[in-house]
């Protein structure tokens, strides 16, 4: 049950970019309504993700009740490697493409004076967050999705694409990865049980879906202790594209050749695979991946 604290001072972290421009668009109307509201604001927006963040770091060394996020899952990810562990709440303005986080934490998507009020409410729920360790020793936190195999393919190509722009995109890169995909040999273990095998796309989801509301992990629960794995073994190209449209009312896991595991540490590896969470790179596999109970406190509706 979320718990009431409400901020007076936060900073918002802004991407002009997000869901085609939406993020940009919406951002001076987000700040007038904190700002009506009383809430004092600070606008982080940098030309890169690194400087926002830096400059969002700069304002919670000062000290802020809050950072907030303007845009779609990769700034609530930007969010979420600041806050991560601290007494500091994220709250979520979502107005990207996918806006999955604000899903799985009930925030009314690309509706801005109702995420507004949710923020300057301060009902905080204290989550769970994954934490990936990529090959090179590089870490993040995620919130919602960390996948390999043919969806991190996907969005590899999808990144590479000028046009079209949106979901079309990532369509388009979805066809054009499924003629030269092929199922990959996969050492899996969780919690020190191997459950290795060759695969199309192995998942794992503190959150249920990414890609815009594609339950990828249908059993995952947001604060539970533990991750949930969705393990889509080889299929030939016909029954995979009969399976993966699924994924969006999580049905998929009913299929013979879907096989979902829960755990606390869950280690990854397949050859030239690449890890991607919350929709952001994360590196080359192999990957160790761990639950951090209660390490992130999100502004949320009451009730959630």
């Amino acid at each position: 049950m979320a718990v009431a604290y409400p901020p007076r001072r936060v900073v918002i972290l802004v991407n002009p970019t997000s869901g085609g421009g939406r993020g940009g668009r919406n951002a001076p109307q987000a700040i007038a309504g904190l700002r009506a509201r009383g809430l004092e604001v600070i606008e982080a927006t940098g030309a890169s993700a690194a400087e926002t963040s830096a400059q969002a770091a700069l304002a919670m060394a000062d000290g802020v009740d809050a950072v907030v996020v303007c845009g779609g899952d990769g700034t609530v990810n930007l969010g979420v490697q600041l806050v991560a562990g601290t007494e500091v709440p994220l709250g979520i303005i979502p107005v990207g493409t996918g806006d999955d986080n604000a899903r799985t934490l009930g925030i009314p998507l690309n509706e801005v004076e109702q995420a507004v009020d949710v923020i300057a409410a301060g009902h905080v729920r204290t989550v769970d967050l994954g934490h990936v360790t990529a090959a090179d020793g590089s870490g993040r936190w995620f919130l919602g999705v960390m996948s390999s195999g043919f969806d991190s393919l996907v969005n590899e190509r999808a990144n590479r694409l000028s046009w079209p722009k949106g979901k079309a995109r990532y369509l388009v890169a979805v066809i054009a990865e499924l003629s030269v995909f092929k199922a990959l040999p996969y050492v899996v273990e969780v919690d020190g049980v191997h459950h290795d095998g060759t695969a199309m796309l192995v998942a794992v989801g503190n959150g249920v879906s990414y890609g815009g509301g594609m339950k990828v992990c249908p059993s995952a629960v947001p604060d539970d202790g533990q991750l949930s794995l969705t393990f889509l073994g080889e299929v030939s190209k016909p029954t995979f594209l009969k399976v993966f449209p699924r994924v969006f009312n999580g049905s998929h896991v009913s299929h013979p050749a879907v096989h979902e595991f829960s755990g606390r540490h869950i280690k990854l590896d397949a050859p030239g695979q690449i890890a991607y969470a919350d929709g952001e790179r994360v590196g080359l596999l192999p990957v160790q991946v761990e639950v951090r109970p209660n390490t992130l406190r999100a502004l949320v509706p009451a009730g959630r």
